[in-house]
C-alpha cells in the first residue's frame, strides 16, 4: 500500500461498501437512475473524502474532509430506505448495509475526535 490512508480500516470498509453498492444497483430497473446515481455517489464519497482528507496538511482540512465523509455515510441511510420501500433492496440486505454504515460513522467520529485531541 503506497498511501497512508489505505491502511485505515475505515477507508477499506468504505471502498468495499462503495463496490457493494455499485454491484447492487446494477440490477435496479430502468426508471431508477436518479437513485442509482445518488446512492453510488454518496457511497463513493465516503472513501474519496477519507483519502482526500488524509492528504491534507492541516488538522482543520483533514477534519473537514472526514466530516464530509461522515455526512456521506448519513446520506446513504435514506437512500437505502427508499430503495427498500420501493422493493429494490430486501430488508435483510438493507439492515446489513445500515450496520456497515453505522460502523463507518463510528470510526469516522473516532478519527475526527482523535484529530481534536492532537496538539499538532
Amino acid at each position: 500500500m503506497a498511501f497512508m490512508f489505505e491502511k485505515l480500516e475505515v477507508y477499506q470498509k468504505a471502498v468495499s461498501f462503495a463496490a457493494e453498492i455499485a454491484a447492487m444497483t446494477e440490477d435496479f430497473p430502468r426508471g431508477y437512475g436518479f437513485l442509482v446515481d445518488q446512492v453510488n455517489r454518496a457511497a463513493l464519497s465516503i472513501a474519496t473524502n477519507i483519502a482526500e482528507g488524509n492528504g491534507r496538511f492541516t488538522k482543520a482540512d483533514r477534519k473537514h474532509f472526514f466530516t464530509i465523509a461522515r455526512g456521506s455515510v448519513q446520506e446513504c441511510v435514506p437512500l437505502l430506505e427508499v430503495a427498500c420501500r420501493r422493493g429494490l433492496v430486501g430488508e435483510a440486505r438493507q439492515t446489513t448495509l445500515r450496520n456497515e454504515l453505522e460502523t463507518m460513522a463510528k470510526m469516522l467520529s473516532g478519527l475526527i475526535n482523535g484529530l481534536d485531541k492532537r496538539r499538532t
